[in-house]
């Protein structure tokens, strides 16, 4: 009867054992090793379908999914290239959830045929305090923020000084999906009006902008600064069950919303260092507010303040968020003004000085 491969390795060890007492226990571990890969390759033999599925997948889900889809095809940086980005959303779900958002007579608010943003309607807006700065000054003293000038920088020139910046520094903290928030991070919650309240740092700088808006005959209005834990949570959930509700799937939903909606953890809102803005003139989020009075003038003068424009049109592929020209972060006056020099994103910004 023909051996086996396993007796024939037992047969050849104990030979050589038996000849020389010595080689005991060097045979003993050469036959352990010699029948541990030959187990291993029949077993993965016998399964390779299995485990070459398990890989597909594993790949399929970590390029297709938001958390991972701005860097997976990129390991060393958070920016890959436009066109990849266009590769991904040409014909996707997000172009499906404009298309149904618009469909007449939905109930729907602050959306408009050019953008999608997290308020789908008047309930969503309910809890949420807008103000003026008029609305604001009734409580506040002014007087600290008019004290201090903002930086002007000659955009032209390019005639600004290269700051130093540490990636310690609270102004730039990166907040995204690929970095949630921190959870050993704190700060201290400033009251602006009522109960909308932000980091109390960024306050006064805030309040510099808008009264430099007014002062050039535009009237800002500032809306849902800091976030709960449990907003976020909601604004996250109520837009995944409405496009679930109109037929996607789950993970087709929450692909889709995490573009239009940050997802909890990873928002700019719950550290208090992000702020929606429009103007009294034009009460809506959405992409046409780029072209109202109010939105050209922060475009071109929120830096001085240390605000800058966070998810800018063409940045897309890189912050996983679609263009929103209300969302403005605080970075601080000297970074801000290099953003604004060099056209960066904050995640640029990390790569190139952080």
């Amino acid at each position: 009867m023909k051996k086996t491969f396993r007796e024939k390795i037992v047969s050849r060890c104990t030979r050589r054992a038996k000849k020389n007492r010595w080689l005991k226990y060097p045979c003993l571990a050469e036959m352990t090793v010699i029948l541990f890969f030959y187990y291993l390759w029949r077993h993965i033999a016998s399964n390779g379908r299995r485990y070459v599925g398990i890989v597909f997948a594993f790949w399929f889900f970590m390029s297709s999914c938001s958390f991972s889809f701005a860097v997976f095809t990129r390991q060393t940086s958070f920016i890959n290239t436009q066109e990849t980005y266009s590769a991904i959303i040409e014909n996707s779900d997000i172009e499906l959830a404009i298309e149904k958002e618009t469909t007449p007579g939905a109930d729907i608010l602050f959306v408009s045929n050019d953008a999608v943003n997290e308020y789908d309607d008047m309930e969503d807006m309910e809890n949420v305090d807008f103000y003026t700065l008029d609305d604001i000054l009734e409580d506040t003293d002014y007087t600290a923020a008019e004290e201090e000038e903002p930086i002007m920088m000659d955009i032209a020139s390019k005639s600004v000084a290269e700051p130093v910046f540490d990636s310690n520094d609270w102004k730039l903290l990166l907040v995204n999906k690929q970095h949630p928030i921190p959870d050993d991070y704190s700060f201290n919650l400033g009251i602006i009006k009522g109960s909308m309240q932000c980091d109390e740092r960024i306050i006064a700088d805030l309040l510099a902008m808008m009264q430099a808006a007014k002062d050039d005959g535009i009237n800002l209005e500032v809306c849902s600064p800091y976030r709960t834990d449990g907003r976020q949570e909601w604004l996250f959930d109520k837009k995944i069950k409405k496009y679930m509700n109109q037929g996607y799937s789950y993970m087709e939903a929450y692909k889709t919303a995490s573009q239009i909606v940050t997802i909890p953890g990873s928002s700019e809102h719950q550290i208090g260092l992000a702020v929606d803005i429009y103007s009294d003139t034009y009460k809506r989020l959405d992409v046409a507010f780029e072209e109202t009075e109010a939105g050209k003038w922060l475009a071109g003068h929120s830096y001085e303040y240390g605000f800058v424009l966070r998810y800018p049109e063409g940045k897309e592929y890189i912050t996983s968020i679609e263009y929103e020209p209300w969302h403005f972060r605080y970075v601080g006056r000297d970074a801000a003004a290099v953003m604004q020099q060099e056209d960066l994103c904050l995640e640029e910004f990390w790569d190139k000085y952080l």
